[in-house]
């Protein structure tokens, strides 16, 4: 509309000053018109005088002038426009349509007061009708319409032909305004493509060493044995593993199983290969020789406490280090112990151990002995005598496993946990722990302070690590979600979710109050929540799904507003810890019983770091349930 009008504003500034009564330009030079010195300045009226009595100009006026005069499809409709003409149309014919298309209201407003039309007009219409099964909307839009091709003619932008004035392509069409990307776009488009260059050279160097491995295996003789390789010592040692692709080097340390029949996730190890337990990664980015198709694993780092299959020629010993005792001394290995408990003194001899354990043996209901009466010294009873039963029963054979019944009041849902000999040599040797563990306390805290307690059981519920970890947090952020959200909708009182998140290679916990949408946040390394996105991002948005469902008003200004706090915890000192701190975290909040956790962490347990003791509480209590379930038995 104001195009039109500057137009006829400039035409009427031409005929008014530079023509006389009969539509020629004058040949003196026009006089400045003062009267609109407000909108017009001399230097653009010396402009806009030179412009129209410029030759080209007065000839492509001319011409145009001369179409408009006498135009091959002539509109018939007088002042009625487009677009009153369509809305008469539209009432005429009690229709439900908003528009019409742009050729057919083209005919109409051909059509004379007789209602005859134009063999040619016709002739248009018609090859408009054929054209409009064959071209597609989308061309339809982002091309010419079926009348600028039925016509023969360019399509000016900003208008659609056949609609009248004030009808545009964005507002016909409905389509979104292109616009050219911001440079934060650009950059982020840049890194997504760099990141899927990395991801495929990554995949390419997985697949050229699984090549090689392959090529590798079918040189190996087949008499070579799949376990208790003979360059190896029989048993548990530490040793060095090397990668030799894309260059050969050190990628990592850990500890090799060489043990007849030995099982990797209960099947056979491939030839050439020994099964590993990761203990510490020295190239961040180094892929696995063979990823690990259980838990989707393809990184080194992802399987830091647990197994893998490493190939034979890339292990070397630590010839400091001994490898495992024909005869298992009981207790915690000196070499395995976290570096706080190899600071403190542990158990005396054994012949002196198995005295004081036997003088104990006729009471097998006493809760867990923590020290004894005299000497003061720590005595794993119940990691002893459960170690004793694995060694007696089925679960010596590697790849035996057991089962535990989860109820649907624990998780929402109900599930089965398998507790293999491997999560069973964590805790006897005190490594890393997985979900199964900690799935197994968890259960423990139920049975042993939750059932049969409303208060507590109404209070505290708990969330799956099987279901909300880091890979599925990358791989189906959905399902995720949903569980979340209707974890949280289970209930309508206020209610502490106790959530142990494994970010791949680490323990923390999250202790969430949806209701109130404050999430604590403890960390036994001290690190902040920000180092986890991706899990602060799936916690953020399901609390504000779980706030829509329940239909909460919240203020605008503090509907971002989901109240993270860091709370001062004990500290772990070695890399090792992190699952039984956990553990002792959710203990301790049951325990207390109270909703909101202080930020300085609850005084009765306040202290910088639990000692070893203190963890050994937990395993304590950990064997013990392993035993009074008879989930191993002889």
């Amino acid at each position: 509309m104001a195009g039109k009008r500057h137009r006829g504003w400039r035409t009427f500034l031409t005929n008014k000053y530079l023509k006389d009564k009969e539509i020629f330009f004058v040949e003196y030079d026009p006089e400045y018109p003062v009267k609109y010195a407000i909108f017009i300045t001399e230097e653009e009226w010396v402009a806009f005088v030179a412009q129209r009595r410029d030759e080209n100009f007065k000839k492509v006026s001319a011409t145009n002038r001369e179409r408009a005069s006498n135009p091959t499809y002539a509109y018939k409709k007088g002042r009625l426009g487009y677009a009153r003409l369509e809305e008469k149309i539209l009432d005429e014919t009690k229709s439900d349509a908003t528009s019409l298309p742009p050729h057919v209201l083209w005919k109409e407003a051909r059509v004379g007061k007789d209602g005859t039309v134009r063999d040619d007009v016709q002739h248009i219409y018609d090859e408009c009708e054929t054209l409009s099964q064959s071209i597609s909307t989308a061309e339809d839009q982002e091309n010419r319409s079926v009348l600028s091709r039925a016509l023969n003619v360019p399509e000016y932008p900003g208008r659609v032909r056949g609609k009248g004035h004030g009808c545009t392509p964005t507002s016909l069409y409905k389509n979104p305004r292109r616009r050219n990307p911001s440079n934060q776009e650009v950059m982020e488009t840049l890194q997504a493509l760099q990141a899927q260059v990395l991801q495929l050279q990554k995949d390419n160097e997985r697949y050229m060493c699984m090549e090689k491995c392959s090529s590798q295996l079918k040189e190996t003789s087949e008499k070579a044995s799949i376990n208790c390789q003979n360059k190896f010592p029989e048993g548990i040692s530490s040793c060095q593993l090397y990668l030799s692709s894309p260059t050969y080097r050190l990628v990592g340390k850990g500890k090799v199983h060489n043990t007849s029949g030995d099982l990797l996730h209960h099947r056979p190890l491939p030839d050439g290969h020994l099964k590993v337990s990761v203990d510490v990664v020295l190239d961040k980015d180094a892929l696995l020789p063979i990823p690990d198709i259980v838990s989707e694993t393809t990184l080194l780092r992802d399987a830091i406490g647990s197994f893998v299959a490493w190939p034979l020629d890339l292990i070397f010993i630590d010839d400091e280090t001994p490898t495992k005792p024909a005869s298992k001394d009981k207790g915690i290995l000196r070499h395995n112990e976290s570096v706080a408990s190899q600071k403190e003194v542990f158990a005396q001899g054994s012949q002196q151990l198995s005295q004081k354990i036997g003088s104990r043996q006729k009471n097998k209901r006493d809760l867990p002995v923590t020290y004894l009466p005299k000497k003061g010294a720590f005595v794993p009873r119940y990691q002893i005598s459960l170690e004793t039963l694995v060694d007696s029963s089925d679960m010596a054979t590697a790849g035996a496993i057991r089962l535990l019944d989860m109820e649907e009041d624990i998780f929402g849902y109900s599930c089965t946990e398998t507790i293999g000999k491997e999560d069973l040599e964590h805790i006897f040797r005190h490594q890393e722990l997985g979900v199964g563990v900690i799935h197994t306390y968890i259960r423990f805290l139920y049975d042993n302070f939750m059932r049969g307690n409303d208060q507590l059981s109404n209070r505290f519920r708990f969330v799956s690590s099987s279901l909300v970890n880091k890979a599925l947090i990358c791989r189906e952020p959905d399902s995720c979600r949903e569980y979340l959200v209707k974890r949280f909708m289970a209930s309508s009182t206020n209610n502490l979710y106790l959530w142990p998140y494994n970010s791949g290679c680490h323990w923390l916990l999250l202790a969430i109050d949806p209701l109130k949408e404050v999430v604590y946040f403890l960390n036994s390394i001290d690190g902040e929540w920000t180092n986890y996105p991706d899990m602060k991002q799936l916690v953020d948005t399901s609390i504000k799904v779980f706030r829509s469902q329940r239909q909460a008003r919240v203020p605008r200004t503090k509907s971002s507003n989901i109240t993270w706090i860091k709370v001062q915890c004990p500290l772990q000192r070695n890399g090792i810890d992190c699952g039984y701190f956990v553990m002792r975290f959710m203990r301790e909040i049951i325990n207390m019983n109270q909703i909101e956790i202080p930020i300085t962490y609850f005084d009765e347990y306040k202290c910088a770091h639990y000692t070893r003791l203190q963890l050994e509480q937990i395993k304590e209590e950990l064997c013990q349930y392993f035993i009074e379930k008879r989930l191993i038995s002889i």
